[in-house]
Order: structure tokens, then sequence, then C-alpha cells
């Protein structure tokens, strides 16, 4: 009974998220208070055992950090910054834009680097009179790649990196990293063939008027502004020296965000900071790991890692690039949150079946989940926010035009990541010792 009880509530939750009518953090919520309610495990087992506080609490102090660097104006300051640079060239903006984005994502996370730049870039592309869409598209996709790049670029590579202790920060940048920069020079040079027709002609006088902005007024130069960017590199520094140091990433990152609220508590109220924490998010994911608690507490993980090992015999190579395929595709269809929330104990499993190293099938997860977001306006986080934020300022992505873009480029991907971990893992693990 338990495990009907656990499995309906997981594919009824997993529908009403899909369908973004009601609010996802509800319905995960509301999931997992209904497993508690029916038995499905106790309330000590969801705290202790289910709810994943590393990820949650990583997301916490990233999510303070950039709240109070915001207040300094510094995103925008870069954004208007480099549309000067540029001098308004709609492909040059595209491409600038693009990698700021992936830069963003890689550092920060992607979800809060959209909610950065996109007001910016809608700001710039109603002054310069151009199409919006090439440059929401540009932020969605390059977003994902960039947080591809790293353990906190996206939630998917966090919720790895806290389930597996030894990849680090640095074992992302390491093994991640090179794809994600090989596939951002790819996709920003097929967007540009792409969209030149449409970014051709711009006024003069728009330009002219970009260049009369002064972007040093949206600087705010206090302490604050020297305060907070001084701690997220620190912060940041703290993740690369995680293999030196043996300090837990999420540590590093409290701590960061602790001490900054503290110094800058005289310019910015620690009450008005969290009013800006975007607990929707993380209620989500709290919600999100009691869901897959349940099946994990009624055995379903277990049989699911059992069914895939019966259909690959145990072949590393089969298994790493079926994860690799079915993850990058089933994050295109649903959010990739969820997808890897449940496949985390599935790889974990693997151990008891004789696969002693892993980390080709982790590469294959991270990889297919982060780059098989691009699917769809509901494959990533990022990708909802961003739709939401276009939507918001009356210039609406289409889900299906946004479709023509993002299947074409999750398939160039996944090729690409086929390739890369079949020469890089595979083929090195198949040498006899």
């Amino acid at each position: 009974m338990s495990v009907t009880i656990a499995v309906a509530v997981f594919i009824i939750s997993y529908i009403f998220i899909m369908s973004e009518k009601i609010n996802r953090a509800l319905v995960a919520l509301a999931g997992g208070v209904l497993l508690l309610l029916t038995g499905v495990y106790g309330w000590e087992d969801a705290v202790t055992s289910y709810i994943d506080w590393h990820t949650v609490a990583l997301l916490f102090a990233m999510m303070v950090l950039v709240a109070i660097t915001k207040k300094t104006g510094v995103f925008t300051y870069i954004a208007i910054w480099l549309a000067k640079v540029v001098k308004g060239k709609p492909i040059p903006l595209m491409v600038g834009i693009g990698f700021l984005t992936a830069v963003g994502s890689a550092l920060l996370d992607n979800v809060t680097t959209v909610l950065l730049f996109v007001p910016v870039i809608l700001t710039l592309t109603n002054l310069l009179q151009l199409p919006s869409l090439p440059y929401l598209i540009t932020i969605i996709l390059t977003a994902n790649i960039g947080g591809t790049a790293t353990l906190i670029g996206d939630p998917p590579n966090i919720m790895i990196g806290q389930a597996v202790p030894h990849l680090t920060f640095i074992s992302f940048i390491q093994h991640t990293a090179p794809i994600a920069a090989l596939l951002f020079v790819l996709v920003m040079t097929i967007l540009s063939f792409l969209f030149r027709k449409q970014l051709k002609n711009i006024d003069e006088n728009r330009i002219q008027e970009l260049m009369n902005m002064k972007e040093s007024s949206y600087l705010i130069k206090s302490p604050l502004l020297y305060q907070s960017i001084s701690i997220l590199t620190l912060t940041i520094i703290g993740f690369l020296l995680h293999p030196v140091f043996h300090i837990d990433l999420t540590i590093i990152a409290l701590s960061g965000a602790i001490l900054l609220l503290i110094i800058s508590e005289k310019e910015v109220e620690a009450e008005t900071v969290f009013q800006q924490v975007e607990w929707v998010t993380l209620f989500f994911f709290i919600g999100l790991f009691m869901l897959v608690g349940g099946l994990e507490e009624v055995g379903v993980i277990d049989e699911l890692a059992r069914s895939i090992m019966w259909l690959t015999e145990g072949d590393m190579t089969y298994t790493a690039l079926l994860l690799l395929w079915v993850s990058g595709i089933f994050s295109g269809i649903v959010d990739n949150i969820p997808f890897v929330a449940a496949m985390i104990p599935v790889i974990k499993e693997f151990e008891t079946y004789g696969m002693a190293n892993l980390d080709p099938l982790w590469w294959s997860l991270a990889l297919g989940a982060c780059l098989g977001g691009n699917g769809t306006l509901i494959g990533a986080s990022a990708n909802v926010v961003v739709a939401g934020l276009a939507d918001a300022q009356n210039k609406p992505i289409a889900f299906l035009k946004f479709m023509l873009y993002g299947i074409p480029v999750v398939i160039l991907s996944l090729v690409i990541a086929t390739i890369y971990i079949y020469f890089r893992y595979l083929i090195p693990f198949q040498q006899p010792l």
C-alpha cells in the first residue's frame, strides 16, 4: 500500500509541477506532507534522511550574497558598459550578453543571473528598438550552458556536488567547464547566423542615445559596493580552495553571507535582504526532497536501479550514455531539478551492484540534466524565470517558438557530450589496469 501511495503522490505532484497551474513549491510541499500523513515515512526521517539541508543552505547563502550585491547597481553598470563597448551593434551585443550570462551563471547561479540581466537587456532592446526574442533566447541557452561549468552554476550540479563529497568545485571546473566553453562558442556562432537578418537594421539616433548614457550613474559608490564585491569574490575563492582546506562549500557560502549581512547592516537591513531571497525556490527543493524520499523509502529507487542495470547488463559505457540521453531528454520535458533529485539515489544504488567507479555516471547525469534543460521553456528553473520576466514586460516567448531553437541546441549538446564522455571517461575506463 505504501508503494502505491508514494508513487501516486510523486506522479500527481509531478503532473501539477509541469502544468504550472499551481505554485510548484506548494505542490511539492503538499505532496511531502501527504506522505507524512499517510505514514509512508515519519517526520524525523524526512528531516534527517531525505531533505538535503546542505543544498538548501548553499542556495540560500548565494541568494543573500547576490541580493546585497545587486543593491550596488554593479550588474546594471556592467550590462550598460558592455552595450557601449560594442557601440550598440546588435550581434556583438547579443554575443556579449551571452558571455556575461554564461560567466554569471557559472560564478553565481543561472537563476540569479537571469534575474539580474533580463530586466537590463529588455531596457536596452527597447532603447535600441531591437527585437527582444533573440536576446532572451540567448540568455536562456547561455545560462544553462554556463551553469553547467561549475558546482554552483545550476541547481542539479549543486545537488550532485552535495551528494558526492569528492566532486569538488575544482572537479566541476576540470570536467564540465571545458565542454561548456566549447558549446558556448558553437551555440553563439549558430545564434549569430540564425538571427543575422532580424538584427541587421538599427537606428543611429538610438545608438547615440545609448552612447550618451552614463553607466556610472547606476553604480552606487558606497562602502557596500566594495564590501559586497570583496566578500563575493572571497567566497568564490573559498570554493576554489576547498580541496586545500577541506571546508564544506555550504559553510564557506554561509560564512560569506553572514559576514556580509553583519558588515552591511547599516546600509541594508537584514529584513530587507531576507525579503528578496527566493523562498519559493528553497521550499520547492524541500518539498522535492520529501517526494523523492518517499520513493526511496518504499524501494522504488532500488527497483529503478536494478532495471537500468538489467537493461545495460551492468556495462559502464551503455549505462553512462543511456543516463546522458535519458537525463537530457527528460530534462527538456520537465524541470531538471526533480529529475536529478530522483536519479541521485539511483546512481548511488549502483555501488551495491558492483560498480566501483561511478564518476562517469555522475558527469553523464550533470551534463545531461544541465544541457537538456535548454529543450523547452519548462526544462530548467532559469527558463521559467526568463519567460516570466519577459511576459511581465509584454515580451512573451512562445513555447513552440522557443523549442525551434532549444531542441536543436540540446541535440547538438548531447551529441558533443556523448563524444566527450566516451573519449574522456569511458575509453580509459575500459583500459586494462
